[in-house]
């Protein structure tokens, strides 16, 4: 193996970055139940105001957000009916009432069903029981059609809206312990990005790194490891999302990371670009345009503006050296930024179409990536949050392409 030493890239070993690490979880505590029960208050307050009779979380993020319960969704349904006034009660089959139980947080009644029976005429009677005869019911948006399918079916009486209006509402507001999770998670991986920075050699294949991360997030304590890992060099750096056969890294490749994990559901998302080897002209022109553009975006979310902004100021960075226009290119392809929080991506969104003013609470992703097919592709990605007086970082930006980790 060549090994090439250079500001924190290449010259170690995955032996020996692995007994650096440490487990980063010391400290830090879960949602607590009296959180879930303020989340369930506001959801409540929000359907009473939209005049929403009851609202069906189905299994997965949105169930976890309200009830601390963690299911995941599958053919069958298994949720929770949360009622404008009253206590919440579960749908699931019976043979998983056990199971279910062990995994509840907050208590409410189970409602079970046999595998030949309907889950959905169950639903609807439980609404019922309810008080919700008649009236408007929300949907958990993320639920499969043919479980809203299911429920109308049986209850064509009622009308069905989009849970969104509430969901969103509470969620894409991030409460001072769920700041702390999002914190801590985006330390742990900007530690495995330092580390996996240091294992490159020429030759390296892109399973070996992806190999690493993995291991690398179960040594700062994430026993699931890599909640997902891209890997890129050269050319491959061009395409967000990867390619179908990745090349092996070679000796002033641009490389691409983009990794995260989750901590107690709350995710991590953090990309490093940088060069193994010397910088070539054109790669320092890109990477420095790419992170200009990332900053214009950081300045512009301030309390009130848009999320529309926000993407419109990166875009104008790229622009006007350029890039583009629009979506085109070489240029930006995708939207700058993302919300985030349970799921990876969530409300809102740093898109051109969104127009949801930003207020405190508010997580971001950041990163407007510059794509050059035929070359390669730069794309910083940090997170920040919105306080009052503006946005903060949970991670500073890359410090320069020499010398990205800033030692």
């Amino acid at each position: 193996m060549t090994i090439t030493t250079t500001n924190g890239i290449g010259g170690s070993t995955p032996a020996q970055e692995l007994a650096k690490l440490v487990d980063m979880t010391q400290g830090v505590e879960a949602i607590g139940h009296a959180e879930y029960q303020a989340r369930i208050a506001k959801a409540q307050a929000l359907m009473q105001a939209q005049g929403i009779d009851a609202i069906y979380l189905n299994a997965g993020t949105n169930l976890y957000y309200f009830t601390g319960t963690r299911w995941y969704a599958s053919e069958r349904m298994v949720g929770a009916i949360l009622p404008a006034n009253g206590a919440l009660q579960y749908i699931a089959p019976a043979f998983e009432l056990s199971t279910l139980l062990g995994f509840m947080v907050i208590e409410g009644e189970v409602n079970t069903w046999h595998e030949d029976e309907s889950p959905y005429a169950l639903c609807a009677k439980v609404l019922a029981q309810m008080g919700v005869a008649q009236g408007k019911v929300g949907i958990d948006e993320s639920a499969a059609f043919f479980i809203f399918d299911g429920i109308r079916q049986v209850a064509p009486h009622l009308e069905y809206v989009n849970a969104k209006t509430i969901t969103a509402d509470c969620r894409m507001i991030k409460s001072a312990q769920e700041l702390a999770l999002l914190q801590r998670a985006k330390e742990m991986t900007l530690a495995v990005h330092q580390a996996a920075a240091r294992i490159l050699y020429e030759g390296i294949t892109v399973a070996e790194v992806e190999a690493f991360i993995n291991d690398a997030h179960k040594a700062v304590g994430i026993a699931a490891g890599s909640y997902f890992c891209i890997v890129l060099f050269g050319e491959d750096t061009a395409y967000p999302h990867g390619v179908k056969s990745p090349k092996a890294l070679a000796l002033n490749d641009t490389v691409l990371i983009d990794t995260g994990c989750q901590l107690h559901g709350y995710n991590s998302d953090i990309t490093r670009t940088y060069v193994f080897g010397t910088p070539s002209a054109r790669q320092r022109q890109l990477w420095q345009l790419e992170q200009e553009a990332q900053l214009a975006a950081f300045d512009a979310a301030q309390i009130g503006a848009t999320c529309a902004s926000v993407d419109r100021a990166a875009r104008d960075v790229l622009e006007a050296a350029g890039f583009g226009p629009g979506y085109d290119v070489p240029g930006l392809p995708h939207r700058t930024g993302h919300g985030v929080g349970l799921d990876i991506h969530e409300w809102p969104y740093l898109v051109l179409n969104d127009h949801t003013p930003l207020a405190a609470g508010m997580c971001f992703s950041n990163e407007p990536m510059l794509c050059v097919p035929g070359e390669f592709g730069v794309r910083h990605e940090d997170h920040f949050y919105m306080t009052e007086q503006g946005p903060v970082w949970f991670t500073e930006p890359a410090h320069s392409i020499d010398n990205p980790f800033g030692y």
